[in-house]
């Protein structure tokens, strides 16, 4: 069990909810690196050219550790991370167990409108905007909506990515998350900020993170990197 590992990290601290976390825990360096091990060599007996950037691993499991550690997230549920330093026509979502390591789901997943074209470049937390937040959430309820069965996710960080709900940033399947589209136009079709992915894969991701789960969404951006309390820890919220 994680929870067991996470005992070497955890100390005298509140679990809260609702974006108020304040200085964050500092995640045990033996635990993460035990993990990312044992993700590393599920990633490398795949053989994959679709390839999850070290950085992304490593802030996405530290970030997990320390939101795991204060209860905002289940440290049982699957961990997926979102590698927006690969281009939108490579698989750059991957769905992680994170007590064996083991590579769940591994597919391809749609940026915004107004990030960029091939590349998802610019992010932002404002409504209307479609454009992508970066950084880390906690998967939330599921319901049926326009895009049929759908996640709703919350964002934990606060001014990075807070007005997920309310901006109706949610998981869902869409047609032009489907490698078929990629083939005919070079990338995916692009979504309104929503982390779309492909219809024949999307309700198995779903019921396999909702209700919970650690999502991390990364790109080597400067702006996140300064604004992350998961990455600061002398700052507050």
């Amino acid at each position: 069990m994680l929870a067991l590992l996470l005992s070497t990290a955890l100390f005298a601290y509140t679990p809260q909810r609702n974006l108020r976390l304040k200085a964050m825990p500092t995640a045990s360096s033996n635990t993460a690196a035990m993990l990312i091990q044992k993700i590393t060599d599920h990633l490398n007996s795949q053989n994959s050219e679709y390839s999850l950037s070290a950085k992304a691993l490593e802030m996405g499991i530290d970030g997990f550790l320390k939101l795991a550690a204060t209860g905002e997230v289940s440290a049982d549920k699957p961990l997926t991370i979102i590698d927006f330093s690969l281009p939108s026509s490579k698989k750059r979502l991957w769905t992680i167990d994170p007590t064996s390591g083991k590579i769940l789901h591994h597919t391809w997943v749609a940026h915004g409108r107004n990030s960029g074209g091939l590349m998802a470049e610019k992010f932002s937390n404002t409504s209307s905007s479609y454009m992508s937040s970066l950084g880390f959430y906690r998967t939330a309820e599921t319901y049926s909506g326009k895009h049929g069965y759908s996640l709703r996710l919350d964002g934990i960080e606060k001014g990075v990515n807070d007005r997920a709900r309310e901006r109706a940033i949610v998981i869902h399947g869409a047609e032009y998350a489907n490698p078929e589209f990629i083939k005919k136009y070079g990338r995916l079709g692009r979504s309104l900020g929503c982390p779309a992915l492909p219809m024949s894969q999307y309700e198995a991701i779903i019921d396999s993170i909702k209700e919970d789960g650690c999502l991390f969404i990364y790109a080597p951006n400067t702006d996140y990197l300064q604004a992350s309390i998961l990455h600061n820890n002398d700052r507050t919220t």
